[in-house]
C-alpha cells in the first residue's frame, strides 16, 4: 500500500509515523535561546550546580566552585538569567541564583519524549 504525499508516492510501511506535531516556530525559537545559553561548558556547570540545590545559592558560594574571576562568573550568570534559565534575587549586597524550573521543563520536553533502550 502507498500514499501520495507532496506529489510523490511513498510506501506506507517505509518508516514509523511522526508522533505529535512538534514545536511551533515561536516555541522552537524560545527553546533554542535556552540551548544557546548552555553552549558554554562553564554555564552547563553552573546550571548543574544550581539544579542540585533546593534553595537559591549566593554568588559567593557559586564562585568558590570555579577557578574564575568574579566578573567572569557574573558574566556567565547574567547570560543564564537573560536566557531565562536562572532567576536572580538581590538580598542586601549579595545576589542569590536559582534554577527556573519552567525553563528546565521546556528543555526536558524537547529531548525527553523518547524512551532510551538500555
Amino acid at each position: 500500500m502507498s500514499t501520495l504525499t507532496a506529489g510523490r508516492q511513498i510506501a506506507a510501511d517505509c518508516c514509523a509515523p511522526l508522533m505529535g506535531e512538534g514545536l511551533s516556530p515561536e516555541e522552537a525559537g524560545a527553546t533554542a535561546a535556552l540551548f544557546k545559553a548552555l553552549s558554554d561548558p562553564t554555564r552547563v556547570r553552573i546550571v548543574n550546580l544550581l539544579a542540585g540545590s533546593p534553595e537559591p545559592v549566593c554568588l559567593c558560594d557559586i564562585n568558590s566552585g570555579f577557578e574564575l574571576s568574579q566578573p567572569t562568573l557574573s558574566h556567565h550568570l547574567k547570560k543564564l538569567v537573560a536566557a531565562g534559565l536562572l532567576t536572580r534575587e538581590q538580598r542586601g549586597t549579595w545576589a542569590f541564583y536559582s534554577i527556573n524550573e519552567e525553563a528546565l521543563r521546556r528543555l526536558s520536553d524537547v529531548v525527553g519524549q523518547r524512551e532510551i533502550a538500555s
